[in-house]
């Protein structure tokens, strides 16, 4: 049923992919150079069997193999860029709340929507995700990644993590009548024993990566807590490992991230409260940072309680993380938590990143090369350089001068075919 959904979806606003990516030379553009800090002017691309094949002046002969050419002058030219934390299976909270949209809409009205925002998300120039948890949506995200990976629908590559692990009583849809079994938003799983098991089962199941919730509140309005014991989170790295699956967690407090640190997980998401003393420690230890700002900026705008002229709660929390982990020195890598946000808007994150205090090139490369090895991925994703996957975006603007220029995308390329070409259409500025 919700494959038939999906074709169907599909048929009606895709057209069909061509079967294979030949050969293409990209004319005119400002390429971003493979160090991360500066344009190359006026440069062609040539690609050739979905990889870059060279990079050259413009007044170069084309490179072999011969292709079509495409003209991108005056536009910059930025590898497929890359987001750590979405959740193509929710739709943002000021829509529909979290809980409804876990125990009201459908698995299959969930999986059309996220069909519909895996496609929005493409058309921003995200080209790969690391999809953190289905939230009450069972594994839709395997099916997803796997209909993407057939070219049955369009979208981002997709790294899933099916559905998360929690402990008893530390997740939601809660504050319901405990005589009544409400689904939940995550797998719960207890114990060593009990969490190796959950762990078997996801990666079973297609999980790429595997999502533990460090901490959560215990009750409905109350404040976060560690939920996992460090023997806990072990068992479930020592696992995963066995498996070569690494470990994402979800964690606010300190000690939670510090448990999560010592037991070898590989990025701590939100990290809200982590101290300067634990985010060095996260640095000696080569733990990856991904801080969500847009969606505490979302979050913040859905509860209000700013007052005039001052900066919100959330967003000042934020903001003074970001400050930390640089002191730190941390490892920070774009995750935007879209989902909690509309799908399509990922690059605001790289925007709040830099009004924080990131520099642009630091900025960009948490959006490509930095991501990209935090996927593992580094020898193939995050750069324009010969031998490369030819995921590419050519933007308006230089997005290491205007934040704001990654929303002005005019092409996108995915494995070395043109999935989105606006250059018709007219600036948007």
């Amino acid at each position: 049923m919700i494959a038939d959904a999906i074709l169907l979806l599909y048929l009606a606003v895709a057209p069909p992919l061509p079967a294979d990516s030949g050969p293409l030379v990209l004319h005119g553009a400002r390429v971003l150079r493979a160090d991360g800090e500066g344009f190359l002017e006026g440069s062609q691309v040539a690609l050739a069997k979905g990889r870059i094949l060279a990079i050259g002046p413009e007044d170069d002969e084309p490179a072999t193999p011969p292709g079509p050419t495409e003209d991108l002058v005056g536009l910059y030219l930025v590898p497929g860029l890359i987001d750590l934390h979405t959740h193509l299976l929710l739709h943002p909270y000021d829509e529909t709340s979290w809980d409804d949209q876990v125990l009201r809409e459908s698995l299959e009205l969930r999986t059309i929507r996220a069909v519909v925002a895996a496609r929005a998300t493409l058309e921003a120039g995200f080209t790969t995700i690391r999809e953190l948890g289905t939230e009450g949506a069972g594994y839709a995200d395997v099916a997803l990644r796997d209909a993407i990976t057939a070219g049955l629908v369009p979208g981002p590559r997709i790294l899933a993590t099916t559905r998360a692990l929690v402990a008893t009583g530390c997740y939601g849809p809660s504050g319901f009548d405990p005589r009544w079994d409400v689904p939940r938003g995550a797998q719960v799983a207890d114990g060593t024993t009990g969490v190796t098991v959950a762990v078997r089962e996801q990666i079973a199941a297609g999980a790429d990566w595997i999502k533990v919730y460090a901490d959560y509140r215990r009750v409905r309005g109350g404040p976060s807590t560690p939920t996992y014991s460090l023997e806990e989170l072990q068992a479930i790295v020592i696992e995963a490992r066995s498996a070569e699956v690494p470990v994402v967690a979800h964690a606010v407090t300190d000690e939670a991230i510090r448990r999560c640190v010592a037991a070898g997980v590989k990025t701590i998401e939100h990290g809200t409260e982590a101290s300067v003393e634990t985010l060095a420690l996260m640095k000696e230890h080569g733990v990856v940072l991904c801080p969500t700002l847009a969606a505490s900026f979302a979050m913040a705008l859905y509860t209000g309680g700013a007052k005039d002229g001052e900066e919100h709660p959330r967003n000042r929390e934020a903001r003074a993380l970001l400050g930390r982990a640089l002191t730190a020195g941390t490892r920070i890598a774009l995750g935007s938590d879209a989902g909690v946000f509309t799908h399509g808007t990922n690059a605001h994150e790289y925007e709040l990143l830099i009004e924080y205090g990131m520099a642009p090139v630091q900025a960009m490369r948490a959006a490509t090369t930095g991501a990209a090895e935090v996927l593992g991925l580094e020898a193939t994703l995050g750069r324009i350089a010969p031998g490369f996957i030819a995921d590419l975006v050519a933007v308006r603007g230089n997005p290491l001068r205007d934040p704001t220029a990654l929303r002005r995308v005019v092409m996108v390329i995915q494995g070395g075919r043109i999935v989105v070409d606006r250059r018709a259409a007219p600036d948007p500025r």
